[in-house]
């Protein structure tokens, strides 16, 4: 009954919240930062003036410029919120570059992100992603702005280095 009644204390969120509930914020950043890192990466590996040539053939305006802020916004940004550093800042041009996304690439291709096709000789085929994934990145950095970078993030290390400045100053 002891251990039934321990188990049970796992799953209740009036245990859980106040115990753990500041840790919300770090699976986000760690998802959403390794996540535009690794699309930042991809566009370096693959070369970028691949990039480039996709991004003219969509239209883009001015596209060696477009790829390249992409791609440092992409690695910059990423690492930023992966650290958990300057989140509001760098969260407005990662947006940016996902609405981008979302509205020259994925939209025609509807909301859902996997579309399996067909599978040939036991291996799946896949159709082109919808904007699911653009929704869920946003979603992720607007809850990191609106809930803050939680534990183990840059930006409350210089929040507390500030208060404490500024706290030395008000004495002085």
């Amino acid at each position: 009954m002891n251990l039934l009644r321990a188990l049970s204390a796992f799953v209740n969120p009036s245990w859980l919240t106040p115990r753990f509930g500041r840790f919300a914020p770090l699976p986000i950043r760690l998802i959403v930062g390794y996540g535009f890192m690794a699309h930042g990466y991809a566009k370096l590996v693959k070369h970028p003036d691949n990039f480039v040539a996709i991004l003219h053939a969509l239209g883009v305006p001015a596209p060696h410029l477009m790829a390249w802020s992409t791609i440092v916004i992409e690695l910059l940004g990423g690492c930023a919120i992966l650290a958990g550093a300057f989140v509001p800042l760098v969260t407005i041009p990662m947006i940016a570059v996902l609405l981008v996304a979302t509205f020259t690439v994925h939209l025609p291709y509807g909301f859902t992100s996997i579309k399996l096709m067909s599978a040939v000789g036991g291996v799946p085929q896949f159709g082109a992603p919808g904007y699911e994934t653009d929704l869920l990145y946003v979603a992720g950095l607007i809850s990191l702005v609106f809930g803050g970078s939680g534990p183990l993030a840059v930006d409350g290390m210089l929040a507390r280095w500030y208060a404490r400045r500024t706290e030395g100053l008000l004495q002085a």
